[in-house]
């Protein structure tokens, strides 16, 4: 019988990072969750909750509150944290990447969105093009499934660790 890891994959965060994360966290699970639940009680009082619009508008943003510290929480507890992968031309996580992509060269992060790459476009390492280029290395060329089901061809151009 086979047996399969059912930890999701860990995402790649600089230690500023994920100790911003935290903070959010930090504070959700906290103070916004006492400022929310207040905010629910309050517009509570104010009568019939079926037409009541502050309720519902508190209610949905609880919702979006208890989404984001489950995603929070996931992420930290399985992220990998600290130094830039080696400077080794191999494409992983926490590298920028240049790649020439269906004929544009394309510059990269590879990586969580939650790194805060400035300007940087991210790529998810679980995204088609992301997965496709994990472990290969600069002038590799290759190619990926698009989700419209058509092959794009890749060629890597380089990989550096990202220093921001």
């Amino acid at each position: 019988m086979a047996t399969t890891n059912s930890a999701p994959p860990s995402a790649w965060l600089t230690q500023e990072a994920f100790d911003r994360l935290q903070a959010e966290l930090t504070q959700l699970s906290g103070p916004g969750r006492a400022e929310i639940v207040s905010k629910i009680e309050q517009a509570r009082q104010e009568g019939d909750l079926k037409e009541n619009g502050g309720y519902h508008a508190a209610k949905d943003e609880q919702g979006k509150i208890e989404a984001r510290i489950r995603q929070l929480s996931e992420m930290l507890r399985y992220a990998r944290v600290g130094d830039a992968p080696a400077d080794d031309g191999i494409v992983e996580q926490g590298m920028v990447v240049v790649a020439t992509i269906a004929g544009d060269e394309t510059t990269f992060l590879l990586g969580s969105r939650e790194v805060g790459a400035g300007d940087l476009e991210v790529y998810s390492e679980r995204s088609a093009l992301g997965a496709a280029i994990m472990g290969s290395k600069v002038g590799d060329k290759l190619s990926y499934q698009a989700p419209n089901g058509r092959e794009i061809p890749v060629e890597i151009i380089s990989a550096k660790p990202y220093q921001g």
